[in-house]
């Protein structure tokens, strides 16, 4: 029955529809020069579709609807809100693109990978959870190769489609083996039947390492983590934006259900130990990896790419330390790390639509060319190293006290050493920025317009990370409020 709660259960999927269909039928009628204004179409509709969802579908106790396939509740919420907020600013950013803005197929696709996005975001049972999860990949794979007459973008599409198709598969095997064991797919009743001693252990352990595998890909964690180099790369900027911080967030909110809900071993803390083990160690060698293959990169995309892997290890320890606090950091980490690699993406998109250049070497001098870009480029750089009064240390400051809390004090360590690896290559690229001059110290000759969009959606997430890094409170409620219903 379509009741007032299901209905705004599904309020932003129904406002994203809709957003999409009017851009098929106005689109069309725009003469090509002005179809870049599909870009503000999407984005204006995206922050319309978040100010209503905010009025009129917050949940209330969390509560299965749609026959126990989709779970209301603030977790999914929250989740949703990100997801669209980075869409809208992802395609503010996507607009001046030269050769996707015009397409207003790109904004299509990216509409309905946010649906997938929010759809995983509330899965309640593994069915909804493996559509949902390839309705919102197959549209990245397309946008990641967009570019067709650019090689390394082809590229980017081709393995980001290879690997992905093979990790899907891999975790679909681990699904079909819960249902023909368990017959139920539903994440909660498992949650049950393993509390009760139903289901074999070994099999549970089994099926969890063949879901970790997909899951994993979709976090860039290591070993999953070979496609994101190259994809980020390859991808237009935008979109590797995007998925850096979207994508990546909806995995990690598919994984804080999991486990947290469906695998949570409740009344067999040894066995909970043994999982939450595993992943602190793949939080440990993930960390340590990225950013110690950040460290001799010269194109600043592949170092965001090696970053993103290194930051998906700082999350991953709150969800190892498995408490309402790492929850609660898990969350607050994601928010932090999604307006603050948005910003560096956008700011990296902003500079290459003026020059052309993305290498290291080509920011020499960018702090005379356009003081405010640059300012904006220090606030993300700085954020990303965990260094206040910005939003990425206090997000760091959360999982790194959940970890404690949970005894994991060795992975906190490891963390605490790696960011201050993170702190040298971060600070290695503003070096360029502010201490290098351009050949013949004419800066005065090449400055760089910033275009309306950029100012826009660079504002805001600049705004975002000093705002979440300074008056964290009301950020972490929420955060809080919304691990809370996964216990």
């Amino acid at each position: 029955m379509f009741t007032p709660e299901v209905f705004a259960a599904i309020l932003p999927e129904i406002l994203i529809l809709a957003l999409g269909m009017l851009i098929l039928i106005v689109e069309p009628f725009w003469k090509a020069e002005k179809r870049r204004n599909v870009g503000w179409l999407t984005a204006v509709g995206l922050f319309a579709a978040i100010l209503v969802s905010l009025f009129y579908g917050q949940p209330g106790d969390p509560v299965s609807v749609l026959g126990g396939m989709i779970r209301f509740d603030w977790l999914g919420f929250f989740f949703k809100i990100l997801f669209m907020f980075a869409a809208a600013v992802t395609a503010l950013l996507l607009m001046n693109h030269e050769t996707v803005g015009q397409r207003g197929e790109a904004y299509l696709l990216l509409l309905a990978s946010l649906m997938g996005m929010n759809l995983m975001s509330v899965s309640a049972d593994l069915v909804m959870l493996y559509l949902s999860i390839e309705t919102a990949s197959i549209p990245l794979y397309v946008l990641a190769g967009f570019m067709v007459a650019d090689k390394r973008s082809t590229e980017a599409g081709f393995k980001y489609l290879l690997f992905g198709v093979l990790a899907s598969t891999i975790m679909l095997y681990g699904f079909s083996l819960v249902f023909g064991f368990a017959g139920t797919t539903d994440i909660y009743m498992l949650a049950e039947m393993l509390s009760a001693g139903d289901l074999p252990l070994m099999l549970v352990f089994g099926v969890l390492g063949l879901i970790l595998v997909g899951l994993g890909f979709k976090v860039s964690m290591v070993p999953f983590h070979f496609w994101a180099p190259d994809v980020y790369e390859g991808s237009p900027i935008p979109v590797a934006g995007f998925l850096s911080t979207a994508s990546k967030a909806a995995g990690f909110s598919v994984l804080v259900r999991l486990f947290f809900v469906a695998f949570a071993f409740e009344g067999m803390p040894e066995y909970a130990h043994s999982w939450a083990w595993t992943l602190a160690v793949l939080s440990a060698v993930t960390m340590t990896v990225g950013n110690l293959l950040a460290l001799p990169q010269k194109n600043l995309k592949r170092l965001l790419a090696f970053s993103s892997i290194a930051h998906a290890g700082y999350v991953l320890i709150g969800v190892v330390a498995f408490n309402q606090l790492g929850a609660a950091s898990v969350v607050f980490y994601l928010a932090a790390y999604l307006l603050t690699n948005l910003l560096a993406f956008g700011i990296v998109m902003a500079f290459s639509h003026a020059t052309g250049m993305e290498t290291l070497e080509d920011f020499a001098g960018m702090s005379r060319r356009n003081p405010l870009l640059a300012l904006m480029m220090l606030a993300a750089f700085l954020s990303l190293a965990g260094m206040p009064p910005f939003g990425g240390f206090v997000a760091k400051v959360f999982v790194f006290a959940a970890g404690v809390q949970s005894g994991y004090t060795w992975l906190v360590v490891v963390g605490i050493i790696n960011s201050i690896i993170g702190v040298y290559y971060y600070l290695n690229a503003m070096k360029f920025v502010y201490l290098y001059r351009l050949p013949g110290e004419d800066e005065e000759k090449h400055p760089l317009p910033l275009l309306k969009s950029y100012v826009f959606a660079l504002g805001i997430l600049t705004l975002g990370v000093i705002l979440v890094g300074t008056v964290f409170a009301p950020w972490f409620g929420w955060s809080d409020a919304a691990a809370l219903n996964l216990f």
